[in-house]
């Protein structure tokens, strides 16, 4: 018998066993992480202040440190300088594409530029090994053979595409979750710049108090406010620093307080007003995507209602009097 043809009973063409055990086995699995992660839970503050701390050493390397200890300080890996050769001898690596992906690292709130080159590559070995691969148990060693030429044909080309990519996939996920974190944090990150402009702080001072106070509720706002007032105390114009903040968040709610920093500093417009009339736009389009979100809930609860809760809801009310007019029945012959 051969054990590639399913014997139990089949979905789309799936051993029905087959598939439930391999989501027993997924399931299990992600029970595991969920525990190793609820019992190895880590304070992300230290990983922070390490981060915007090696940012200020590369700052102060740009500006006073020798040549030698500025290429220390930037810590380009070896293995990053290999791939990047490997890359540039088949003409695979362009600089438009590496600046898009540095810039989507740093949205992302990855600050190791060198990654760049790895996610380049891996959207070539990535198809290269995992659709060879498809390729090989499928058509060389014959794998499934029930399944027909256009099911196979599309699997294959399924992983090619998947695999390449899989890289911008992950790397626009992270970047979204952040863009979110950021968003969620920002009215009340402009209250207090609010306060700290009125308060008689400066602008690098307001920021660096506005990261210490909300770093823990928002770590990722606190992370980039923390890493912009480094850079307002750096770097020689403060236009870059403010730039620099709106880039690393692809947020335009970002832009408009950005532009805002801009003009206050070209201008000598009053700070605090400003901020506030910005905090309230932004508490207002907070309050309206919570009612949209709100307005969404009864349609998307429909399927859900419909399947799950109506169909108990009846056994429970009308159970007893089937059994009550069961009995009856009964008693009467």
């Amino acid at each position: 018998m051969d054990p590639a043809v399913p014997t139990g009973p089949t979905l789309l063409g799936f051993d029905v066993i087959w598939v439930a055990t391999l989501l027993s086995a997924v399931a299990t699995f992600a029970v595991l992480i969920a525990i190793y992660a609820a019992t190895t839970v880590k304070d992300p503050m230290a990983r922070r202040v390490k981060a915007l701390n090696e940012r200020r050493e590369q700052l102060k390397a740009g500006i006073v440190a020798s040549t030698n200890k500025r290429r220390k300080l930037t810590n380009r890996s070896q293995a990053a300088d290999k791939v990047r050769g490997i890359l540039t001898s088949f003409k695979m690596l362009q600089d438009d594409q590496l600046k898009k992906t540095q810039l989507k690292l740093l949205q992302a709130g990855i600050r190791t530029k060198d990654l760049a080159f790895f996610i380049i590559a891996a959207r070539f070995v990535l198809p290269l090994v995992l659709g060879l691969t498809a390729v090989v148990l499928l058509y060389v060693f014959d794998f499934y053979p029930a399944w027909s030429a256009v099911r196979r044909y599309i699997t294959v080309a399924g992983i090619f595409v998947l695999s390449y990519k899989a890289p911008d996939i992950w790397l626009k996920n992270k970047v979204t979750k952040r863009s979110h974190a950021v968003r969620k944090g920002l009215p009340d990150a402009l209250d207090l710049l609010v306060i700290c402009a009125e308060a008689g702080l400066t602008v690098d001072a307001a920021f660096g108090r506005v990261a210490r106070e909300l770093g823990k509720a928002y770590p990722e706002l606190g992370d980039e406010f923390g890493l912009t007032a480094i850079e307002l105390g750096f770097l020689n114009e403060r236009r870059q620093a403010f730039e620099n903040l709106a880039q690393r968040v692809d947020l335009e709610a970002v832009r408009g307080v950005v532009t805002t920093m801009i003009q206050t500093e070209k201008y000598g417009t009053p700070l605090a007003s400003a901020l506030r009339v910005l905090s309230a736009e932004f508490r207002n389009e907070r309050m309206m995507r919570a009612e949209e979100k709100a307005a969404r809930l009864p349609a998307i609860m429909t399927i859900p209602l419909i399947m799950f809760i109506l169909p108990t809801l009846f056994i429970v009310i009308l159970g007893p009097a089937a059994c009550s007019i069961n009995d009856s029945f009964i008693n009467g012959k």
